[in-house]
């Protein structure tokens, strides 16, 4: 690979020059669900970003769940403002776009370090295809949320909860009794809505919450989940037998206009925790995710993007020109 020289970072824009299909459909109040055309299958970036400017009434808990984002992603590019107090007149950016992950256009998939899921529906005769995008929680501590390919075996309307024995346990050693069953209501975590998926020996599931404020974060038992209008709009899209693909890919690349655009995120460990990632381990799986294109990419924008792991969309590459 080619690298380029220090001299050189200021000829690299900071957003794509492509203008990407993108359409924002009101699902509930306050959310948007993201719902993106793929009227191109090479297309790899879907949604735009933008700047908004707060109201006094505003929090960025509000606010990320009302353009589709977890509170994190909302918060991590915005330092410095207060979440729960941001004020007034503030600008705020709100990250939009993403690279879509790596393999198959198909089914459900979940991108850890992203916080975030991806379902493409089954194409419709005549029709492009579409992805919808949601943020979503991921598991915490022992708790972990297994990788691999998995689907849904059932769907669930208002479920009962059913606390583990090691979630009883926890609990109580915090002085908090669980009873055996939590009944639907506004007290059970599960939401009104669940997606029971196949995992090894057992069962997991991707619901709803009745603590939206958390989604975004490592905070559940294991399970996946989402803002109660997210999981009620998937719940009447999926159908039983739908294949789950969880993974585990930090940074993502794409190609655009012989630009190489770079997402980053927080890697998570084994038991889901966001951790500070390794700038040395991040660049080589930057030189995976590139393989054998000739490309010159100015490393030490490229690190210093790795080092953030914010998910803003960075291009720190171009195609290499060898003639």
């Amino acid at each position: 690979m080619l690298k380029l020289s220090n001299s050189m970072a200021y000829k690299f824009p900071l957003k794509t020059k492509s203008c990407l299909l993108y359409l924002v459909l009101s699902v509930t109040a306050p959310c948007f669900a993201s719902v993106f055309e793929l009227t191109d299958p090479k297309l790899t970036i879907v949604g735009q970003d933008q700047q908004i400017q707060t109201v006094y009434e505003d929090t960025l808990y509000d606010l990320a769940r009302k353009y589709s984002l977890g509170s994190e992603e909302l918060i991590r590019v915005n330092p410095g403002i207060d979440p729960w107090l941001p004020g007034a007149d503030k600008t705020l950016f709100v990250p939009g776009r993403h690279i879509l992950p790596s393999g198959p256009h198909t089914g459900i998939i979940v991108n850890l370090p992203e916080h975030r899921l991806y379902y493409y529906p089954k194409v419709k005769r005549g029709q492009p295809q579409v992805v919808v995008t949601f943020p979503v929680s991921i598991g915490k501590m022992d708790w972990h949320t297994p990788i691999g390919l998995t689907h849904v075996i059932s769907k669930i309307k208002n479920p009962s909860w059913y606390p583990p024995e090691g979630v009883r346990a926890e609990h109580a050693a915090a002085g908090d009794t669980l009873p055996q069953v939590v009944p639907p209501g506004p007290d059970n975590p599960l939401g009104a809505f669940a997606l029971r998926l196949a995992a090894g020996n057992g069962t997991y599931l991707i619901h709803g919450t009745n603590n939206p404020i958390a989604v975004g974060l490592a905070v559940t038992h294991g399970c996946i989940r989402m803002y109660p209008e997210d999981i009620e709009s998937l719940f009447a899209q999926v159908p039983n037998g739908t294949e789950v693909r969880i993974m585990n890919e930090p940074i993502k690349v794409a190609w655009v206009d012989g630009e190489l655009l770079l997402e980053a995120h927080p890697p998570v460990d084994a038991e889901g925790q966001s951790y500070e990632p390794d700038v040395d381990q991040f660049a080589q799986l930057l030189r995976d995710a590139v393989g054998d294109s000739t490309v010159a990419i100015h490393w030490d924008y490229a690190e210093e993007v790795l080092r953030m792991a914010d998910g803003r969309l960075a291009t720190v590459g171009l195609e290499a020109d060898l003639n």
